[in-house]
């Protein structure tokens, strides 16, 4: 194993030359090099070389297609940084929103106007803004590790520019007539339960599909939110981690809440999913959704104006109801595992105007 001037073991492939380092990949019995000032440098502009050589696309920079650089990008800048669920979601987002505008242009030919247009494209068929800034994102990171790795002289996106940001539709709670209509007519529903912790608890959909009984903790009285259910096109459903560290938290348990989980045991599967799909394996999105749209159906057949609802409007219906009776921001920051308390605060800033009146009834008598 090679080492440095100072002695320091260096990786495999990789020796020091002067005050820069070389590295050096053989295939086919060809051997290919790069070079860096720091053996970090050197590190990833091999690993993008071996990645190019081993799946024939290896080119010179005038001939790489962006389509070539990205996915070199993706699998070896990316892939082992982030989740797998948001792995397959830029996976996805490149696809079926980048690929055909730019995927086929030669690397060093991509100029601001061809993203621009993209970008404006996006806009015009009124892609959400985050959506938007996503795509932005992936094109903008992955050319500026291209001008890193000296692909390219300049990043050209740099200066793009993004629609102008309008109002975000606020995904509405149910009134509390709405919430009483509802669970009334889900009481025949399979999932009866499962709407009905959903309404208790925050959870997010995929957090309460993942939820298993040994996440119950019965002496302390609490729920601890450990996983979330994801599905990827090919491989199915899986377990991963919550959607950001403070998603993993602990919700105190109630005795309704208590009561509608421990009807889910079953004495022949005593542990596994709480709500569970076929056999054992976790309940699915679609069937959730499918059952919302029944019951909702059977509400607009009774003569009630019920629009379209998905599970994320009971998370939005709990935390209404929370700030309605007094909870604290910073607790029930917490209990949704927010990773910011501004995310918080703005459904405070969307909810309290209703109360406002009510409100002001409480100081009146001071002045």
């Amino acid at each position: 194993m090679a080492k440095d001037q100072r002695g320091r073991k260096l990786p495999k492939g990789i020796r020091q030359r002067g005050k820069s380092f070389e590295g050096r990949a053989t295939i086919n019995g060809k051997t290919h090099s790069v070079h860096g000032k720091t053996v970090t440098e050197t590190q990833q502009k091999l690993t993008e070389l071996r990645y190019k050589l081993s799946r024939g696309i290896f080119a010179e920079n005038s001939r790489a297609t962006f389509d070539e650089w990205f996915c070199v990008w993706l699998d070896e800048y990316r892939k082992f940084r982030i989740k797998i669920g948001t792995y397959e979601t830029y996976r996805q987002f490149y696809k079926s929103l980048i690929f055909s505008d730019l995927g086929n242009i030669p690397l060093c030919n991509i100029r601001s106007t061809d993203i621009q247009i993209l970008i404006n494209r996006l806009a015009e068929k009124e892609y959400a803004y985050s959506t938007i800034k996503i795509v932005f994102s992936l094109i903008n990171s992955s050319l500026r590790q291209a001008m890193y790795n000296g692909m390219l002289e300049r990043n050209p996106a740099v200066s793009v520019q993004l629609p102008r940001r309008t109002a975000p539709n606020r995904r509405s709670a149910l009134t509390k007539e709405q919430q009483k209509i509802f669970t009334e007519f889900s009481k025949e529903s399979r999932l009866y339960e499962f709407f009905a912790v959903l309404l208790r608890t925050g959870l997010r959909n995929g957090e309460l599909r993942g939820l298993k009984f040994s996440d119950i903790d019965l002496e302390k009285n609490v729920l601890h939110v450990r996983r979330t259910i994801k599905y990827i096109d090919g491989r199915g459903y899986f377990e991963d981690t919550p959607k950001t560290n403070s998603s993993l938290r602990d919700i105190p348990l109630t005795p309704d809440i208590i009561s509608l989980l421990d009807s889910q045991k079953d004495s022949s599967l005593p542990s596994g999913y709480v709500f569970k799909g076929k056999g054992c394996s976790p309940l699915s999105r679609d069937f959730v959704q499918t059952e919302l749209d029944r019951i909702t159906a059977r509400i607009n057949e009774h003569g009630y104006n019920f629009e379209h609802i998905t599970p994320h409007v009971f998370r939005h219906t709990f935390a209404t109801r929370a700030i309605e009776a007094g909870m604290s921001p910073q607790v029930l920051k917490t209990i949704l595992g927010h990773s910011s308390l501004a995310m918080t605060m703005d459904l405070y800033s969307h909810v309290m105007p209703e109360t406002r009146a009510s409100e002001m009834e409480k100081i009146a008598g001071v002045f």
